[in-house]
């Protein structure tokens, strides 16, 4: 990196050129387009990256750093200012006659001494077709460069290289301060340290500032025009060198002939006067633009479009070249629109076919936020749709969004460097391009976004978001089953007092099953008691003992009837029982089977989004890399 002193020389010779060709005479101390180009291109270059106009162009519109000196940048620089000077530096750059300065070699101070094999040579920078501003400009650039070149020399008593400036006039005035002056000064005070000889020549004395050529060594004066020349002329020698005498200059002057020179060198207080050997020349004037292209040693043709003159910095990193629908200056954009680069970086970038590169494109990023909300369903449901659309189109079109996951990370708040903008078919400047594109988005997510939840109409259920269908069907399951459990218990109550009435009636029967078993056996033993008794009745004789046994007998009969109609009343009930406990237990299982139907009968219902529910919370313009 150079000396920061010769990187400044250098870079405010370039931004007075550059500012010159623009009609602006600027301070550097004092003009606010001076000191902006200035930081711009210092900046860069201290951080090993080159500059070209374009991208130059557009720092001016958006510069790197937020405030210089210890302003704010908007404070010291308005916004609208810097726009209108943008607006006057792409005038420029638009200009036809402009387009010379995109293309050709670099300035290069070591190519202009010598050849690629070492060997020294001549190198003429010609100017003669340029206007007044543009002479200078070019004059002022070379001179820099020279400079800065010289400054990384050695110092030295030889001679390494010498500058010739024909007719200095208009580059070194009394009184204004052009682009080159101060270049000029400079190589006049210090050049011969450094081994640079300078040679300036003019035929209008009185336009030269002769303080500044206080330091020249050597003067050589030929016949002057006017008294007017000779008598500033010989003030100049005068405050040169305070010993020499001004008459006899003066007189030595009015008497030279034709080529004849009077010589003041430094060291020695009487001039001289010489004269040249001889002069061969056919005076044809300046040259050509055939003349000088036929001089010219061929050489490789050039890129299409190379750096202009500020791309011949640090050399590390190449300024990138526009293409023909590229712009170095970011189209404008809407009022209160937000602007970001997309980093490469980003999970999402191959969505969009994203690289790294300067070479951007625009798109939008939106964040929306949604509520799905169902009152039937108890359901309230927030989500955040983010979504990218790339490329922009002419007419506002959401359906082109790709759903994305972006977060503020993956947005940078600057531009890569040497970053050129495709130029966009959407009106990125429209503040109702880009109104009507957000309210595009949300009616096309009311039209498309739903969610779905599952929906068990007989047991009234909505499922939860997120819940699965499995969870969902044992959820289902369990509820239907305490329902089921419920109306199985209703039964069960009806059919308990039923069932207890028969039971307590089976139980009478029962017992008076027992009982009449109990009065039959009775009558068998009567009726055995009697038979023994008739038997010993008919030892001794008599009709009363067969009476009594046929009467018992009698009995034990009538008494197994009772026994039988007991006991088939007992069994009829007994049925009545069994009969009730199977229609109980298969009006349960109809209840479980029923309720297990309603358990299973589930639908899918969407929950759609209503216009209220969508709120774009993010839209904004976003830069992508592309190849």
């Amino acid at each position: 990196m150079p000396d920061p002193e010769v990187l400044h020389d250098e870079v405010d010779g370039y931004v007075t050129s550059l500012l010159g060709m623009l009609g602006l005479d600027a301070d550097p101390l004092s003009s606010r387009e001076h000191i902006l180009l200035a930081n711009l291109i210092e900046t860069a270059w201290s951080q090993g990256r080159d500059l070209d106009l374009g991208t130059l162009l557009a720092q001016v519109q958006q510069p790197p750093m937020r405030k210089l000196g210890v302003l704010e940048l908007d404070q010291f620089f308005p916004a609208a200012d810097r726009a209108a000077f943008a607006l006057r530096l792409n005038g420029l750059l638009a200009a036809p006659s402009f387009g010379a300065w995109l293309s050709g070699d670099p300035i290069d101070i070591d190519a202009m001494l010598r050849t690629p094999d070492g060997r020294p040579r001549c190198a003429i920078v010609t100017t003669a077709h340029l206007s007044d501003e543009e002479r200078q400009s070019v004059t002022a650039l070379v001179l820099a460069k020279l400079v800065t070149w010289m400054r990384r020399q050695s110092g030295t008593t030889d001679l390494r290289a010498l500058l010739y400036m024909d007719e200095v006039a208009g580059y070194l005035p009394p009184t204004a301060n052009p682009p080159t002056k101060r270049p000029i000064m400079l190589l006049l005070k210090q050049a011969r340290a450094f081994g640079v000889g300078v040679v300036l020549s003019t035929q209008n004395p009185v336009d030269v500032d002769y303080k500044a050529l206080s330091n020249a060594g050597t003067w050589m004066v030929g016949r002057l025009q006017t008294e007017r020349d000779k008598a500033r002329l010989v003030d100049g020698l005068a405050s040169a060198a305070g010993t020499v005498d001004v008459g006899l200059a003066g007189d030595t002057i009015s008497g030279l002939g034709k080529r004849e020179f009077l010589l003041r060198r430094a060291g020695v207080d009487a001039p001289e006067v010489f004269t040249t050997r001889w002069a061969m020349s056919y005076l044809r004037g300046p040259l050509t633009r055939d003349q000088i292209a036929s001089l010219r040693t061929p050489a490789p043709a050039p890129p299409a479009a190379t750096a202009p003159p500020v791309a011949v910095g640090t050399g590390v990193v190449p300024p990138v070249v526009p293409g023909d629908d590229e712009t170095p200056v970011m189209p404008a954009v809407a009022d209160g629109t937000l602007v970001a680069w997309l980093d490469p970086a980003a999970a999402w970038a191959p969505v969009v076919g994203a690289t790294t590169g300067s070479h951007l494109r625009a798109a939008a990023v939106a964040r929306v936020h949604l509520r799905y909300d169902e009152v039937k369903a108890d359901l309230v449901h927030d989500e955040e749709y983010e979504a990218v659309l790339f490329p922009l189109p002419q007419l506002p079109d959401p359906a082109g969004f790709v759903p994305v996951d972006y977060d503020e990370r993956d947005l940078l708040a600057q531009p890569p460097p040497s970053a050129v903008y495709g130029l966009a078919v959407a009106d990125l400047d429209s503040k109702t391009w880009w109104a009507t594109l957000r309210r595009a988005l949300a009616d096309h997510l009311v039209r498309t976004r739903t969610i779905e939840v599952l929906l068990n109409r007989e047991l009234r259920l909505y499922s939860r978001v997120g819940e699965t269908r499995e969870q969902f069907a044992a959820r289902c399951l369990a509820v239907a089953d305490a329902k089921a459990d419920e109306a199985t218990a209703a039964l069960r109550d009806k059919y308990d007092s039923r069932l207890a009435a028969l039971r307590t009636r089976l139980q009478g029967a029962e017992a008076a099953v027992r009982e009449k078993e109990a009065a039959k056996s009775a009558a068998y033993q009567d009726t055995a008691m009697t038979a023994v008794n008739s038997m010993l009745g008919g030892l001794f004789g008599g009709r009363r003992s067969r009476a009594s046994v046929s009467t018992a007998a009698r009995k034990v009969k009538t008494a197994g009837a009772r026994v039988d109609t007991a006991r088939e009343r007992a069994d009829t009930l007994a049925a009545g029982v069994a009969d009730l406990e199977e229609e109980l237990a298969a009006e349960v299982a109809d209840l479980e089977a029923e309720w297990l139907g309603k358990a299973t009968a589930v639908e899918v219902v969407p929950i759609p989004l209503e216009r209220s529910d969508v709120s774009v919370v993010d839209l904004r313009l976003v830069w992508v890399p592309v190849r």
